[in-house]
C-alpha cells in the first residue's frame, strides 16, 4: 500500500499539479454485507485515510492480480478528497480522468474508476457526511507517505 500510494501521489501531481503530504493510512475491518460496503473514507480536515481491510483480504484470496489496481483506485479516490474535493461526483470524475491519463482506457485501474460495481457487486461510495460506527479498530501503516517525511525524522 505504501508503494501504491507513492504512485498515486505521482499520478495526481503529474495530472493536476496538486499534492499534499503528511497523510497516514489506517486499515480497519469496516465490514460489508449484502447491501454493500464502504471501501474507504477520508474524514474531512484530517490527515488520515481509512481503508476497509475486508475487500483487500478478499481480493488477495480471490483475484490477487487486481489487488494493486484496486488499492490504487481506492487510495486515489480518498487522496482526491484529502486534496479538498469533497463532492463525490466531482471526486469520481477527477479519479476517472487521472486513471485514464495515467494508465489508459483498458487498464483495470481505469475500469475500477468507470464501474467499481463490475468487480465488487454492491460496493458503494459513502455520501458526504457519512461516518463509520464507533466499534472498529484502525491499524496504522508504518512508513505511509514516506516521500513527504525527511529522513532526519527517522
Amino acid at each position: 500500500m505504501v508503494d501504491v500510494f507513492e504512485l498515486v501521489k505521482s499520478a495526481v501531481s503529474s495530472c493536476t499539479g496538486r499534492c499534499r503530504g503528511g497523510l497516514m493510512l489506517g486499515l480497519a475491518n469496516l465490514g460489508g454485507g449484502l447491501d454493500g460496503f464502504v471501501g474507504a473514507f477520508y474524514p474531512v480536515a484530517t490527515n488520515i485515510i481509512v481503508v476497509n481491510s475486508l475487500p483487500l483480504a478478499r481480493l488477495r484470496e480471490t483475484e490477487p492480480g487486481l489487488f494493486k489496481p484496486y488499492a490504487f483506485h481506492i487510495l486515489l479516490h480518498e487522496y482526491v478528497h484529502a486534496l479538498g474535493v469533497v463532492d463525490e461526483a466531482e471526486a469520481r470524475a477527477l479519479v476517472s480522468k487521472i486513471s485514464n491519463e495515467t494508465f489508459g482506457a483498458d487498464h483495470p485501474v481505469t475500469d475500477f474508476a468507470r464501474s467499481l460495481t463490475k468487480y465488487m457487486p454492491k460496493l458503494v461510495y459513502p455520501i458526504y457526511g457519512w461516518k463509520p460506527s464507533e466499534d472498529y479498530e484502525i491499524d496504522l501503516v508504518k512508513g505511509f507517505d514516506r516521500s513527504s517525511v525527511s529522513p532526519y525524522i527517522w
